[in-house]
């Protein structure tokens, strides 16, 4: 009974912790407390099992709290960096989970109809997203490509692969390591939109750079 006492007000001091969104207005619990408690729950459960205590419970519970929180911070901050340096950019930005970033760039502010070539009005827009990038780096990067469902899949495919592509070299141009990108192509296999509508097919089109902490 002690070590749920002691944990249950270790969870209601964290869950207390709540913060205002600068893009809402609405009050929340931050990322950074959500990663406390996933971490804090984690971290008891391996103290338990270590030590059967309650001290060794809520030694776990504190350490796990500290890399959830840790987790939660890092991308809070990596976040508000992109949405600043992108804003007003057409540019989406969304955040998947405690360690995830998701960055939506629409086909046509990055490539022209039918090329792999990137638009030399983007350059601005990636030079800003490495930018982040490289003060961010303890995360792994996976881009991906994608078309509408106009023309075959072997053209698609191969065209979603070279747009992929094509950011891979850039942003590594720009400095981001290799080792940290992967990229691929998924044709017209996952799209966010009607294809059956002009503007749906316009969202469809697009690179997409999510952001993994490692």
């Amino acid at each position: 009974m002690k070590k749920i006492i002691a944990l249950s007000s270790l969870m209601l001091v964290l869950i207390s912790c709540r913060s205002t969104d600068p893009y809402t207005g609405e009050e929340k619990v931050s990322s950074t407390t959500k990663g406390a408690v996933g971490g804090a729950v984690a971290g008891a459960v391996v103290g338990q099992l270590a030590g059967k205590d309650t001290k060794s419970t809520l030694i776990g519970a504190a350490a796990g709290s500290a890399a959830g929180a840790g987790i939660g911070y890092y991308f809070d901050r990596q976040e508000a960096a992109l949405r600043e340096e992108l804003a007003r950019t057409g540019v989406g930005v969304r955040r998947v989970g405690e360690d995830r970033l998701e960055l939506i760039m629409p086909g046509n502010l990055t490539f022209k109809s039918g090329s792999s070539a990137i638009a030399p009005g983007s350059y601005e827009v990636l030079n800003s997203i490495s930018k982040v990038l490289e003060e961010f780096d303890e995360t792994s990067i996976a881009i991906g490509g994608h078309t509408d469902n106009t023309g075959s899949d072997n053209i698609n495919d191969a065209l979603s692969q070279e747009r992929a592509d094509a950011v891979y070299y850039y942003l590594n141009g720009r400095g981001v390591a290799k080792a940290r990108m992967s990229s691929r192509g998924y044709g017209s296999a996952q799209p966010i939109a009607d294809n059956s509508t002009k503007d749906g097919r316009a969202q469809n089109r697009r690179v997409e750079i999510q952001i993994v902490g490692n």
